[in-house]
Order: structure tokens, then C-alpha cells, then sequence
């Protein structure tokens, strides 16, 4: 079981903690919600839960709840920069559809 982050998302991540001043690594769940189901949530953590697993991905903790693990075990998550617009893309193997715009999944 891992979340992985690419070098892009990493230093994005790294910078991101560095000018908040405070922070010990990154969330990533998700939640229901959208027309397929389920959406990716993205935090700054400051506190771990005792609950929480953490992984470590080039130098940045990432923190997962355990039910959110269940979806998103495997996930890469990478930062891209498309033209004008910039930011997460979750390449997560365990998607088996995506609503039209992209905001939900299900697996």
C-alpha cells in the first residue's frame, strides 16, 4: 500500500510547506460526492490523527485516513502545468470511470 508523488508534485508540495511556515506533510483523501461518486481531497497537515497512515514520497509525508485508502492504494499523485492552468492530476489505477468533467470517479 503507498500514495506516491511525482518530483513535480513534490516540489510543488515542499515549496507550498516552506511559505506556510508550519505544516508536516500533505492529505490526500477523498469524499463522497459529484455525479460519479467519489472526489479527490487535498490538504496541508499540521497534526496527524492516530489513525492516520503515512507514507513518505520523495522527501514529503503523505497522509491518508484508512478508509480513503481503500480507493486510492497505488495513487501517483503528480502536479502539471497545461497552458494557463496548473494543478494535482491523481493517476489512480483503482478508477473505473470518471463523470464527464472530471471533478468525480468510481471504482
Amino acid at each position: 500500500m503507498a500514495i506516491t508523488l511525482t518530483e513535480s508534485a513534490a516540489k510543488h508540495v515542499t515549496r507550498y510547506l516552506s511559505n506556510r511556515e508550519k505544516g508536516v506533510g500533505v492529505r490526500v483523501g477523498v469524499k463522497t460526492t459529484g455525479c460519479s461518486g467519489l472526489a479527490y481531497v487535498l490538504e496541508f497537515v499540521d497534526e496527524l490523527a492516530a489513525e492516520d497512515q503515512v507514507f513518505e514520497s520523495r522527501g514529503v509525508k503523505v497522509v491518508v485516513d484508512p478508509k480513503s485508502l481503500l480507493y486510492i492504494d497505488g495513487t501517483e499523485l503528480d502536479f502539471v502545468k497545461e497552458g494557463l492552468n496548473e494543478g494535482f492530476k491523481f493517476n489512480n489505477p483503482n478508477v473505473a470511470s470518471e463523470c464527464g468533467c472530471g471533478e468525480s470517479f468510481n471504482v
